[in-house]
């Protein structure tokens, strides 16, 4: 049964892992991430899960990897100084192929910061925060329904791949209200557990690590990790477009920005400027199929970002550096309003046309 109500970003992502089939949540409370925590300690009992408020981030994570182990589907959720101390952690669950799902509602940094939306946390995301050739799957929503339908996603992805999955939302978005449809996960797929730990009581031991004794070992376990990621890589991206087929000019945003970029899109239209949006939906793997349409037939691109510029680097490499990529950017929690970047647009690509 479907049904719609009225919830905060937050509660929706909790009430989804709930959905999923989430048994073990670990973390520690943190603004603007801890209605996730507060949610799950309320309502995963009742579905036969379990809570456990850790004593700092660290050992939430060390608890996210030895739960997981087991095939259980976990789950852990922060804000940016906290997803900073899971670093480590997140590197071994990689290593060792687990499947932990983590949120991360992200603020202003560096260091302590504020609780403001930001996008600061991209390249921690996306060029793997810890040590190591790894990476997790970034998957960034934009609307309420995303923040339900992709955190019921990440619990698939993660079990499909062995492989850590990291949404990634910002303060605006986890505190926000919006209506969102409640629906039943469709049966998740069967996936191989022949790898957990459940007991050796008549079979041969299964021994989950992520240490090479050789370097032969090692170059073999990183070559094996490296064709996964490949795989991820052609297989997973995903992105919208926003009158994009004809456009002259593209935004490039994603998250709480594009959803502001969809209205500068609209208004630059209705100025006779041919503007688009291409939103990434995976930030890792990067859309990048989503610009080879694109690379020979617009003039230019910006990327809008609540940071100094990262998925910019991104967003160049992907039109492969054949079109001018330019940088509107808002700071330390503050959000850009459509007339600024709009204003930005014309500035940059029609000048004298935001006087007229």
């Amino acid at each position: 049964m479907v049904k719609k109500v009225l919830m905060k970003g937050n509660e929706i992502i909790a009430q989804a892992a709930i959905e999923a089939g989430c048994k073990l949540f670990f973390g520690y409370p943190i603004t603007p991430s801890t209605e996730i925590i507060e949610y799950l300690a309320k309502h995963l009992p009742k579905a036969g899960g379990t809570v456990l408020q850790a004593e700092d981030e660290i050992g939430a994570i060390s608890m996210c990897y030895g739960a997981a182990a087991t095939g259980a589907r976990v789950m852990t959720a922060s804000s940016s100084p906290g997803i900073s101390l899971k670093q480590e952690g997140l590197s071994y669950c990689a290593a060792a192929e687990l499947p932990v799902v983590v949120v991360n509602v992200n603020r202003t940094g560096p260091g302590l910061g504020g609780l403001g939306p930001m996008q600061s946390d991209y390249f921690q995301s996306t060029k793997g925060g810890g040590h190591g050739d790894y990476r997790l799957l970034v998957l960034a929503p934009s609307k309420a329904q995303e923040l339900y339908d992709l955190t019921m996603e990440a619990f698939d992805l993660a079990d499909k791949y062995r492989n850590p999955v990291l949404l990634l939302t910002d303060g605006f978005l986890g505190q926000m209200m919006e209506p969102v449809e409640l629906k039943p996960k469709p049966a998740s797929p069967e996936f191989d557990r022949s790898w957990i730990v459940n007991g050796a009581k008549g079979r041969k031991k299964r021994i989950i690590a992520s240490y090479a004794l050789s370097n032969e070992v090692g170059e073999a376990i990183n070559l094996h990790w490296e064709a996964k990621y490949k795989e991820l890589k052609e297989k997973e991206q995903r992105w919208e477009e926003f009158y994009a087929g004809d456009a002259d000019y593209l935004i490039v945003s994603y998250g709480t920005t594009a959803r502001i970029a969809k209205s500068v899109v609209l208004n630059a239209r209705r100025k006779g400027i041919k503007l688009g949006l291409i939103r990434p939906i995976t930030l890792w793997p990067f859309p990048e199929k989503a610009f080879l349409p694109y690379k020979e037939k617009i003039k230019g691109a910006v990327t809008v970002e609540l940071n100094t510029g990262q998925m910019i680097e991104d967003v160049k490499l992907a039109l492969e550096c054949k079109v001018p990529v330019h940088l509107y950017r808002r700071l330390g929690g503050m959000l850009p309003t459509e007339d600024e970047i709009l204003a930005f647009v014309e500035k940059t690509f029609c000048p004298g046309l935001e006087e007229v």
